[in-house]
């Protein structure tokens, strides 16, 4: 199982993302791609086996995951501030692999009719997932 987190700003989402799926899973193999190089030292001190960053990372690491993990921005072009490329977008939309999305308001981007939870549910909810998924 190949679990690919990708990040924007600074990372914070996919740190509690990695932190929390390692403590749960921590024979799965996860890789972090960060938009900035902030993002991905954030992700890589919660332990991802490997990091890279930038647009061709999230294109190419798209193609070998089983689970794409992030902030629902990472499907959208031109969101969390314009750091999602329309590359990226489409790599992430094109993948094969399942992707659960977190469901972040932010950047202009409202997920209608999701209730207004904390990130350490939202979190929490992602660690879930990713644990039906795994079996």
């Amino acid at each position: 199982m190949n679990i690919l987190v990708i990040d924007a700003q600074g990372g914070g989402i996919g740190r509690q993302v990695i932190t929390a799926v390692r403590k749960a899973y921590p024979e799965i193999r996860v890789t972090a791609v960060g938009t900035n190089s902030i993002a991905t030292a954030a992700m890589m001190k919660a332990g991802a086996n490997e990091a890279a960053t930038g647009e061709n990372a999230v294109v190419v690491c798209c193609r070998k995951a089983d689970v794409i993990i992030g902030p629902v921005g990472i499907v959208i072009a031109d969101a969390l501030l314009g750091e999602i490329t329309p590359a990226m977008s489409a790599a992430i939309g094109q993948s094969n692999a399942k992707k659960l999305l977190i469901p972040v308001n932010h950047c202009n981007n409202i997920v209608v009719g999701v209730a207004d939870l904390s990130m350490q549910k939202l979190v929490d909810a992602v660690v879930q997932e990713l644990g039906r998924n795994c079996q």
